[in-house]
């Protein structure tokens, strides 16, 4: 249940406005046994989202110190203790950091000393009285399990399930009671990410944040993803795009509009969208001839790939791709997952997405009725 506190923070930068340019220092104390001469490193992840090791240090007499330029652009970074996989995370902004720690507890461990944070441990601290919460849970699930006991197990899964909810209102109210921690837009980011809410949900977290954070590198993000989820939501004109063929032809999107013309996210090596595509050309059989027209946009690495499942699916429509994997297109059409479709009627514009299986049938016996 770590999750709570870590889903975003593996893979997101923190981004601080503050206006120090001295640098930053961050100074840290760790109790317990067998630590004196421990090899602590500070990493963090770079542009291929592997860990890279920005400094080293070693425990001495129970403290550690890491010292680094001044951070116009502060980050999310770990300290890692040894060769393990412990660490604590911390937000290495201009300023004096502090970090106190238990050997054995590190994931416990108390950072603070710089406005970011001291909001940043804030919000784990609540996150972490969810995740004691979970593991406690956990636990009574597995003897319950052992003991066959279907009763007791039914009762915690409805207890997991109302967890959950309570973990998702806890970082929605740290959200709207927080607008000038940099944490509160890592949060709604994630959820704009995930599409765990609505555009107009997320749009309405976003404008509850302060100007400074609005300003910063994941609020700029937030409203860049907002605009373009604008431009592809129902309702709005599917932009127009074009890519090479099969045939090595440029073809638009605009060139292949039917009644009701389908956009349909796939690539080869994409399991669910290989299982749905006897789905579509079901479908597709089904409203050729009275106006459906599907476009194909593969998200595929290798053409040969890509052709090929274009054969052995036996999908008998228009097809393009940049063989660029997530590429301008699907940046375009804000697509970080797939399958993904988007439905158009004969004007262009979106009247659905997403649609899979029977609802894809029944959405377009609808339009072409």
């Amino acid at each position: 249940m770590r999750i709570f506190y870590t889903a975003f923070i593996l893979t997101l930068t923190l981004w601080s406005c503050s206006s120090k340019k001295d640098g930053y220092i961050i100074e840290g104390s760790i109790g317990g046994e067998n630590t004196e001469g421990t090899e602590l490193t500070l990493r963090k992840y770079g542009d291929n989202n592997q860990l890279i090791t920005v400094d080293s240090a070693k425990v001495n007499q129970g403290k550690f110190v890491f010292e680094g330029p001044s951070a116009e652009s502060p980050e999310l970074h770990y300290i890692f203790f040894g060769q393990g996989q412990e660490n604590i995370p911390i937000i290495v902004e201009n300023g004096d950091i502090e970090i106190s720690a238990q050997r054995d507890s590190i994931g416990f461990a108390r950072i603070g000393g710089t406005l970011q944070n001291e909001l940043f441990y804030d919000f784990l601290k609540g996150s972490r009285v969810l995740s004691r919460k979970a593991s406690s849970m956990n636990q009574d699930m597995r003897r319950a399990q052992a003991n066959r006991d279907t009763v007791t197990m039914n009762s915690l899964r409805e207890e997991y399930f109302e967890l959950m909810e309570e973990a998702k209102g806890y970082e929605l109210d740290y959200v709207k009671n927080n607008p000038n921690a940099v944490v509160s837009a890592l949060i709604i980011y994630r959820i704009l990410t995930t599409k765990a809410k609505t555009v107009p949900e997320v749009q309405e977290l976003y404008e509850g944040l302060s100007p400074e954070i609005k300003s910063s590198s994941t609020g700029v993000k937030i409203k860049e993803t907002l605009d373009r989820e604008s431009s592809t939501s129902i309702g709005s004109k599917a932009p127009n795009f074009s890519a090479p063929s099969p045939e090595g032809k440029e073809l638009a999107l605009n060139d292949v509009l039917g009644k009701v013309t389908i956009v349909d996210f796939w690539a080869a090596w994409c399991r669910p969208c290989r299982a749905e595509n006897p789905n579509v050309v079901k479908v597709y059989n089904k409203y050729k001839d009275k106006g459906l027209s599907i476009l194909g946009v593969s998200l595929d690495r290798n053409e040969k790939d890509w052709k090929k499942a274009i054969e052995d699916d036996g999908l008998i429509w228009h097809h393009v791709s940049n063989v660029q994997y997530f590429d301008e297109i699907a940046k375009l059409y804000n697509v970080d997952a797939i399958p993904a479709t988007f439905i158009l009627d004969e004007n262009g514009i979106i009247v659905a997405k997403d649609l899979r299986g029977a609802s894809l049938d029944q959405k377009i016996g609808e339009l072409l009725q």
